[in-house]
Parts: C-alpha cells; sequence; structure tokens
C-alpha cells in the first residue's frame, strides 16, 4: 500500500498544495488521495490544479452537476474511491438517494448501450455527425 503522507511529515511543496486544498474547500481535511499523491509532489501539484480548475472554477456546469459527471466516470471505470467520494461530495451539494438511483441507472443503460454498438460496429446516422 502507498505511503499517505500527512502535513506534519510533509515537504515546503506539498504543505502548499494541501493549504490550498483547504482554503479551496473550506475545510481541514486532507483526504487520502491527495496524501498518497504527495509522495510525488510533481503529480500532486499537476493533478490538484486540474481538479482545482475542472471542478471549482468557472463553466456553464453547477456543481452538482459536474459530480454527477465524475461519479457516472469513476463508476463506468471502476474506481471504488472516487465513487465514495464523489458520492460524498454531491450529497454535499444536494444529491439525494432518488438521484443517485436515477444516476445509476442511466450509467448501466449508458454501457449497456455503448457495449452493444461497439460489438455490432453499428455505423453512425448520417444525421448524428458533427
Amino acid at each position: 500500500m502507498t505511503k499517505l503522507i500527512e502535513y506534519e511529515e510533509a515537504s515546503a511543496e506539498v504543505r502548499a498544495v494541501y493549504d490550498d486544498i483547504r482554503a479551496t474547500r473550506k475545510t481541514d481535511y486532507i483526504n487520502n488521495f491527495w496524501k498518497a499523491l504527495a509522495n510525488h509532489p510533481p503529480t500532486l501539484q499537476r493533478t490538484w490544479q486540474t481538479i482545482k480548475e475542472v471542478m471549482t472554477g468557472p463553466g456553464e456546469l453547477d456543481p452538482l452537476v459536474r459530480e454527477l459527471i465524475y461519479i457516472a466516470v469513476s463508476v463506468t471505470n471502476g474506481c471504488d474511491y472516487c465513487i465514495s467520494s464523489h458520492t460524498a461530495a454531491a450529497r454535499a451539494k444536494g444529491m439525494n438517494d432518488a438521484m443517485f438511483g436515477e444516476l445509476l441507472a442511466i450509467v448501466g443503460t449508458a454501457n449497456m448501450t455503448n457495449r452493444l454498438a461497439n460489438g455490432y460496429k453499428i455505423p453512425v446516422d448520417e444525421q448524428f455527425q458533427s
């Protein structure tokens, strides 16, 4: 298992990222994902900057929709950690059990139809092409 780097033992570079995570998320908590990535500070920094920009930066999608998309991709990719952390984040942004159930129904249906379309090698309809 990967060593988790706690704030107290972190380098100044890692502490700076942890401090930014705390400020951006308005929490004192640093989750295990970031503590694991801290084993390689350049990856920690790069990943945090991307997540910060995509998940909290300005955009047309509201924060709950962004979390729902993240859950959907995480379910499809089988990332238990990401499913758990983004489900918690979505619940904090207003997702309820009914929404979660509907989301999973859509994810399951999309995965099934994607596999059927790929298996049958169905050509894309001309009207759907952009």
